[in-house]
């Protein structure tokens, strides 16, 4: 059972590619031996900035031979009064056998010709050689470069390659122009404490060799040291890292072999806000930042930095790093107290000159729009005086720090500075929230804003880009999506639902679309395109972040039923709130109770014309006409259930009206099969009209909750 180790040999690559072209192996190289009939009994990926590696152990030695059965042409068209035709004799000598060894079979499609072959197995060693060049060539990812005078593309210069079966190397080439790169057991150690080259002897040494080399290949064991290491370090000097998983994943895939340095800078920089401080280190030098083991986690004037270099010159490492961070804490300072020199608000003006998108102006136009929405939120949430007074002032101050010197040096900060001036210059603290918040959430898996202020402006932030950019027709497709216009509307929806907020987004939406015509005549109203891309967005969060069945979801938003997406859009805590009952009573059996019988009343209340709104038995159903004892009891059955829906609409408590359908379900059943059954498609049209209604007011009790006709039988 060999294994076989290829490596490929690069100048550094960007950090992000190494764990992109894993994953990629990850997916693909298990298929690719698979329909090659290779089993294995483990795949190990390495990567560092200098290599890629794949290590499979446990191969055989040769693909099993195997027997298949090859469909030739129709029987028809092989075979004429019983004899083989040109087509069939062209079948047999393509597939190497005689004629007689043909049969034919029946399919879809009718009889074809077929034969049965038996396919010797092809050695793993020659598979390998195919598969081994088009894993490399097949990786995908940004930019990629071409080098020499060839047109092989890849992030970085392919060196090196290792490819070996066992003891043995296997031939690969890569041509590049005029270079050939061939396969070789000769790698590469680390740069600086190993610059030998690293001769491989066998395929499973090759973790061990490559370490031996100072190179540790396996990024998930770096990551585990550097992570120790840096909460190592940071115990040691009094304090606690601040590690974040992204800055680790980076870091991990910038050395080969890691070693935490210690650095300090002037504490005097500590009068800087602590995010300032954090996004130079973090986000500039990829730095990890070191918090004081007080209440207040305060910064230590320190950081740990990841060396890929000799351990033994670490103060020298150090203090290269100092030199950095010093000058660059200088700058932030300098900018930090030059913008505090004048209140946010006259930054303002400034905006002006910011465009936000050719064909829909400045920064300040945006604000001026934010603003707008804003105010029809609060009108909408019949909030006081004063909460609309900071939620004003929020909106007209929240994009102010994005032409502040601090922000348009370090972007990241956006907001976090917004905050720090806005208190600086004496505004509320609810205010200077919501200047931060109005950005929550910038990821899915980002905390949400907790202040009025934040909620309200950044829903009207939300609004304004996907009103403005629908209206230019500038729509997601596929996985494009240039102004994150599906995170967006997906910020809007969740802050909406997490902040409980009874908010009429049909409403935001139309006047949105109304007033982006007026502003640009010539455009076409973009109201009808995201209406559709809102519910879209409501069925993905509901399916993938509630956890919702998929048929449930498309009972509460019904399937191209206008009547529904109304209501989503009119009140989206409703339709969350009646999705997750809906899971609730499936999962408890309440469901089951009652699906029969609404759902076969909805199938039948089809055949008739009652408005679907209508709930009153009195004004659509003459009991007059009733035959049987079970219209009445059907009848006085809907008359009771009708308070029970209507406190179910009003409290959205679906509760009452699922217990009070499952009440009526054995009222129902006589109806349909007991013995003082009827048949509801009677000849007599009125008596026909009047059974259908009776359904028909079922079905529109049920429709308070869901579209039953979208759910699918447990």
């Amino acid at each position: 059972m060999p294994d076989f180790l290829l490596e490929v040999g690069v100048e550094e690559l960007p950090a992000d590619f190494v764990d992109t072209a894993i994953e990629q192996w990850q997916e693909r190289i298990p298929k690719k031996l698979e329909e090659q009939f290779l089993n294995s009994e483990e795949i190990a990926l390495y990567g560092t900035p200098r290599r890629l590696a794949i290590l499979i152990k446990g191969l055989p030695t040769k693909q099993g031979d195997r027997e298949e059965e090859i469909k030739g042409p129709p029987a028809t068209a092989a075979f004429k009064d019983g004899k083989p035709t040109k087509a069939a004799e062209g079948f047999a000598n393509k597939q190497g056998v005689d004629v007689k060894d043909l049969f034919v079979k029946p399919t879809d499609k009718g009889d074809f010709v077929f034969v049965q072959k038996k396919i010797p197995g092809r050695t793993t060693a020659e598979i390998l050689q195919e598969l081994a060049p088009q894993w490399i060539t097949s990786l995908e990812g940004r930019r990629f470069m071409r080098w020499g005078d060839g047109d092989l593309r890849f992030p970085r210069p392919i060196r090196w390659l290792v490819a070996l079966l066992d003891k043995e190397i296997l031939p690969i080439e890569l041509t590049n122009g005029s270079t050939v790169i061939k396969s070789d057991r000769v790698s590469q150690g680390h740069r600086i404490l190993h610059p030998e080259p690293v001769t491989i002897l066998q395929a499973s040494d090759y973790p061990k060799c490559l370490r031996s080399a100072y190179v540790e290949v396996d990024p998930a064991v770096r990551r585990s040291k550097i992570q120790q290491q840096v909460e190592t370090a940071a115990q040691q000097i009094g304090g606690k890292a601040y590690i974040p998983s992204d800055l680790l994943n980076e870091v991990t895939n910038l050395v080969e072999y890691p070693t935490a340095v210690v650095g300090k800078f002037d504490a005097e920089f500590l009068n800087l806000p602590a995010e300032v401080i954090s996004t130079v280190m973090v986000a500039h030098q990829r730095y990890f930042p070191v918090a004081s083991n007080n209440p207040n986690n305060s910064l230590l004037p320190n950081f740990i930095t990841i060396s890929n270099g000799d351990p033994a010159k670490s103060e020298i490492i150090a203090a290269g790093n100092e030199r950095v961070i010093r000058a660059r804490l200088a700058d932030a300072q300098f900018f930090y107290q030059a913008d505090c020199d004048e209140p946010l608000e006259s930054y303002l003006p400034e905006l002006a000159n910011v465009t936000f998108q050719d064909e829909l102006g400045t920064m300040r136009d945006k604000v001026d729009r934010i603003i707008e929405i804003a105010q029809q939120i609060a009108e909408q949430l019949d909030l006081t005086p004063q909460q609309r007074s900071e939620i004003e002032s929020t909106a007209t101050l929240c994009k102010a720090d994005l032409v502040t010197q601090m922000v348009y040096e370090f972007p990241e900060l956006q907001g976090i500075m917004g905050q720090k001036y806005a208190l600086v210059s004496g505004e509320s603290e609810s205010v200077a929230q919501g200047i931060f918040e109005h950005y929550l959430p910038r990821t899915a898996e980002d905390r949400m804003p907790e202040s009025l202020t934040g909620q309200v402006v950044g829903i009207a932030d939300r609004l304004d880009t996907l009103v403005s950019i629908f209206g230019l027709g500038m729509l997601p497709t596929g996985s494009s999506d240039p102004f994150a216009l599906r995170r967006a509307a997906n910020a809007a929806i969740n802050i909406i639902w997490h902040a409980q907020l009874p908010l009429d987004l049909a409403q935001l939406l139309e006047q949105g679309a109304a007033d982006f015509v007026t502003a640009h005549p010539d455009k076409k109203s973009p109201l009808a395109p995201l209406q559709a891309f809102f519910i879209q967005r409501i069925h993905t969060l509901l399916e993938d972040d509630l956890k919702i069945d998929y048929d449930l979801v498309n009972a509460v938003l019904g399937e191209d039923d206008p009547e529904y997406t109304e209501r989503a859009l009119r009140d989206l805590l409703d339709v969350r709130d009646r999705a997750q009952f809906l899971q609730s009573i499936r999962q408890n059996g309440l469901l089951d109770a009652i699906y029969e019988t609404v759902n076969r009343s909805a199938r039948l209340a089809v055949k008739g014309d009652l408005d679907k709104q209508q709930l009153d038995p009195a004004a659509v159903v003459r009991p007059e006409l009733f035959e049987k004892p079970s219209e009445q009891a059907f009848y006085d059955a809907l008359v009771q259930l009708v308070p029970q829906t209507k406190a179910a609409q009003a409290d959205r408590n679906y509760q009452l009206l699922v217990d009070a359908l499952a009440k009526i379900a054995p009222t129902v059943s006589n109806f349909f099969d007991g013995p003082e059954s009827v048949l509801v498609m009677d000849e007599n049209p009125e008596i026909r009209q009047n059974r259908l209604n009776l359904l028909g007011l079922l079905r529109n009790h049920a429709r308070v909750l869901a579209d039953f006709g979208a759910i699918v039988k447990s």
